[in-house]
């Protein structure tokens, strides 16, 4: 059996992309990479994260003995540091918090927004932007405007662009019935039973003891299947986060962010807080700072006017300097040229896979850059904003969740569309304990109450 995520042959290739991408020793790294693939070893990680064939014995034992040299070059920044007081140290004075109170339908539309905009982009994930307009064009759903169909597909576009095998026999528009499980979802609904039973007391412990406790281990992966090997192992946190994971930068935490948003509307900085805390479970550096903003941008969105103010209150919990803040300076200055209209969709899109050219499809900097450069274009249009970060073709589902989650807490459920909200049903599937489905309207209800108790 292979357990995907978790092989050592699997993780050296990855591991060198992830220190790379912090910087660490060209030399040093291009010595072993030489050493590596010298002995037979893939120097390049294969998208379903596992290589085909088991390794043999021996390169299976050089893995080990890389990857533990691997780990001694990771190294603390100054710039991206991990631990929350040097984080606010570097933070610029926190976001006035707007006036007002979060109201049952904007926290109502968040909930329906992060279900729809993960819907649209599960049938499609895995395939590339240019598979994804062929889908829809073939399908008469270009520009996109509503959920994807296999009905009238072509066979052969079918054959080139297979649609996730997972997902599609649930999330296409002739087979949905509810919001389907995902994990986008699930660990939306076990923050909100962590924040309900700990408040702003939650430890990172807290919430590995959840994950124990409520999350199958094939359920998580990347990060989350990392730091579940390590929890599993006794290592402490923070190590659980960087022992063996090359994916701690990657987009599981940010996927984790909105309810620690919810919980703290209109205070960035609580929220952030909040999300710090379960970030740090499994990731550090930009892994951490994208859940920190994810869930600003959730809390800014159920107080704010404007998808300018939202933006705004969010770039102040990203440390300045961070390749996150790059990121997603560049997002929103594209945002901004697609909305004026000196850029095309596709030219906007452009500029984003060249600037991200070679990154993983599921990492934070990528796909954060394409939901900033959404929210900034299309922040107050649901339909327009989840069909540009699905169009943008890298983590389909989670871009669709958190700009869906965002507009709709923008605009509220009234202002998201009844052709994306009434299939949902008012129902999402769980494999979380409690039962096999959540009413959203309750999940709304509970959120508001919990956002009144941490006022």
């Amino acid at each position: 059996m292979r357990l995907t995520w978790a092989q050592p042959e699997d993780l050296v290739p990855a591991e060198v992309a992830a220190l790379r991408e912090q910087g660490a020793g060209e030399h040093e790294l291009d010595s072993i990479e030489r050493r590596w693939a010298d002995a037979g070893g893939s120097t390049v990680l294969a998208p379903t994260g596992a290589s085909a064939q088991p390794a043999p014995p021996a390169l299976r034992a050089l893995a080990r003995t890389i990857l533990d040299e691997l780990h001694t070059l990771q190294a603390p920044s100054a710039q991206e540091p991990d631990d929350w007081a040097d984080i606010a140290v570097l933070l610029p004075p926190p976001a006035a918090a707007p006036a007002g109170q979060a109201s049952f339908d904007r926290v109502h539309g968040a909930w329906l927004g992060r279900a729809a905009g993960c819907l649209l982009g599960k049938p499609v994930e895995k395939i590339p932007r240019e598979g994804i307009e062929e889908i829809a064009r073939a399908t008469g759903n270009w520009p996109i405007e509503r959920y994807f169909t296999a009905v009238g597909l072509p066979s052969e576009v079918a054959t080139r662009w297979p649609w996730n095998r997972r997902s599609a026999p649930t999330s296409l528009l002739e087979n949905i019935d509810g919001m389907p499980e995902d994990d986008d979802l699930n660990f939306p609904i076990l923050a909100l039973d962590l924040l309900e039973s700990h408040g702003d007391d939650l430890t990172t412990d807290d919430v590995a003891q959840a994950w124990l406790a409520a999350l199958p281990a094939g359920r998580v992966f990347t990060a989350e299947r990392a730091a579940y090997r390590n929890i599993l192992d006794a290592r402490p946190v923070p190590e659980t986060a960087t022992h063996l994971n090359p994916f701690r930068e990657w987009i599981g935490a940010l996927i984790r962010a909105d309810v620690h948003g919810w919980a703290h509307p209109g205070d960035v900085r609580a929220a952030a807080a909040s999300a710090w805390v379960d970030a740090r479970l499994s990731h550090t550096r930009n892994g951490i700072y994208g859940e920190m903003w994810a869930a600003a941008l959730c809390s800014a969105s159920l107080v704010a006017e404007s998808i300018d103010e939202v933006l705004d209150a969010a770039d102040t919990v990203v440390p300045p300097a961070s390749r996150l803040a790059g990121a997603l300076r560049l997002g929103r200055e594209t945002g901004r040229s697609l909305a004026a209209g000196s850029l095309t969709a596709a030219a906007a899109l452009d500029v984003l896979h060249a600037e991200f050219a070679g990154m993983h499809w599921v990492h934070t900097l990528n796909n954060a850059a394409l939901a900033a450069c959404a929210l900034q274009a299309h922040g107050d249009d649901f339909g327009a904003a989840v069909a540009f970060a699905v169009t943008g073709g890298w983590d389909t589902d989670s871009v669709g969740a958190t700009v869906g989650s965002v507009v709709g807490g923008l605009v509220g459920a009234d202002g998201i569309g009844d052709s994306w909200t009434a299939p949902l049903k008012d129902r999402i599937a769980t494999s979380m304990p409690g039962g096999p489905e959540r009413s959203i309207r309750e999940l709304a209800a509970r959120t508001l109450r919990l956002s009144e108790v941490t006022a």
